[in-house]
Formats: C-alpha cells, structure tokens, sequence
C-alpha cells in the first residue's frame, strides 16, 4: 500500500507509538483518525496536522457501539478505511499475590478489556469497513497493524494482567490474518521492547539509565518513532502478513 493512499484509524494516536504513527502517516501523505480518550491531547494533534489530513474522535476502544459509530463517521469523511493501527493500551502493574492478598479480579479485567478486547473490537469493526474497498492492483483492501509487547513472550513479575493481554493479541495476529486473507486485507503484530512513551515519564533518570543499559543494542530506550518506521514498512511491504515483529534491540526480560 502507496502511503499517500493510507486512510488510518490510530488507536492511542493522541501520544506515544501512536501520535509518532499519525505523524509519519500525515507526513508521507496519508490521513489519520485519532481514536483515543484523551480529547485535549487529540485535539491538538489535529489542529497541529491540519484537520483535513486528520480527524480526532474520542473513544473507549472496548465499546462495541462507540467503535461502530465512530469507524463509520471515519469512512464517511475520508471516504474509506485502508488502514488501522492499534496502539491503546494500559499497562497496570499488579502481583497475583501480594501483602494486602490476591490480586482484585477488575484490575485483570480492566486491562484485558483495554489491550485485548478493545483491540479485537477495532479489528472486527474496521475489517468490515475495509472489505468493501476498491482492491489495488495485488488484490489489497487494507492492512492492519497491531502493538503487542515483548512482555507477551517475558513477561515480568507483576507483569501478569498485562502479559496476559498482550500475549492474546499475538495468539490472534495469525488466525485473524489467515481469516482476512480472503479480503485482501493483512493483519501484522509488533511487539515493541523498552520504548520511551509517557508510561517512563515519571521515572527518575537513573531508573531510565538502569533500563536502558539492560537492551543489548543500541544501549537506550526506543523511540516512538521507530516504531512508526515499522509501520511504514509494513504498510508499504505486502509480503507482510501474518506475523508478529520484535521490535526491542535484541533484548530479554529478566523475572523482575
């Protein structure tokens, strides 16, 4: 898919790996549709982009009938949906044991329902739109793209609820790809490492430095932007489909 002919919704495109993707997209052409909760944020983005390459709706990304709604006002005033990337996410902290007893069963829930449930609930509402294009000339309708973790592969104590999600995510990159298929539309996964989004920014820049060194290299966080790089790539690349991409400088994570 050319760039210029992207049509995206972003999920968490307000900040982060998701405001990096709006920016990369609009840059190279394409349009943007920020669906995410923080509407002062999104807002801006838009204004700053110019609103007729992007458009913000705000949005519970596990809402069934926001989703609806708001995908299809997104086709109405672009046109088409060519493309999603889903970057919504939380990343609550929690043992499943701890001094104060189990782990609460709604912190679990919560985050299962944001990383996980919400990022089904985009996909199945925006392959539905996507079905409907015009095919380029590969037979493609449309791509999209999903944020896993390596957390989904190493996840860390205290890490459950959201290795949990996270590990679900790239459980279905592959079956929703192989399903998909049938409309020319494709279906990849990236699961980013140590990336320098607003989760590190209350963290002391000796904590930042003690995680950085641990990435075998380059020996730094990622940056947002490199992550958009990726997607780029795989929007541009059609032989990308059906896989989950490690985006972490070669990196492992220890038990804690």
């Amino acid at each position: 898919m050319e760039m210029e002919k992207v049509t995206a919704i972003v999920t968490g495109g307000a900040s982060g790996l998701g405001e990096a993707t709006v920016r990369r997209i609009v840059n190279a052409g394409g349009k943007a549709a920020i669906f995410d909760r923080n509407e002062e944020r999104g807002q801006a983005l838009a204004r700053e982009l110019g609103e007729e390459s992007v458009l913000f709706f705000k949005t519970d990304v596990a809402d069934a009938e926001e989703v609806e709604v708001n995908v299809a006002s997104v086709k109405e005033k672009f046109g088409e949906v060519t493309a999603v990337v889903n970057c919504a996410g939380i990343a609550t902290p929690g043992k499943v044991l701890s001094r104060s007893g189990p782990m609460v069963l709604d912190q679990f829930e919560q985050v299962i329902r944001v990383n996980l449930i919400g990022t089904f609930n985009v996909i199945r509402v925006a392959a539905a739109a996507m079905q409907g294009n015009e095919p380029n000339e590969e037979g493609e309708r449309g791509v999209i793209v999903n944020t896993a973790s390596v957390a989904a592969f190493e996840g860390q104590i205290g890490q459950v609820a959201y290795s949990a999600s996270k590990g679900g995510v790239v459980g279905m990159t592959l079956p929703i790809a192989r399903e998909l298929a049938a409309f020319g539309i494709r279906v990849m996964t990236i699961a980013p490492g140590l990336v320098e989004t607003p989760l590190f920014d209350g963290l002391p820049e000796a904590a930042r430095n003690s995680l950085a060194s641990m990435v075998p290299f380059p020996k730094r966080l990622g940056r947002p932007d490199e992550y958009a790089k990726l997607v780029e790539s795989i929007f541009t690349n059609t032989l990308l489909n059906g896989e989950v991409i490690r985006l972490d400088g070669a990196i492992r994570m220890q038990p804690k």
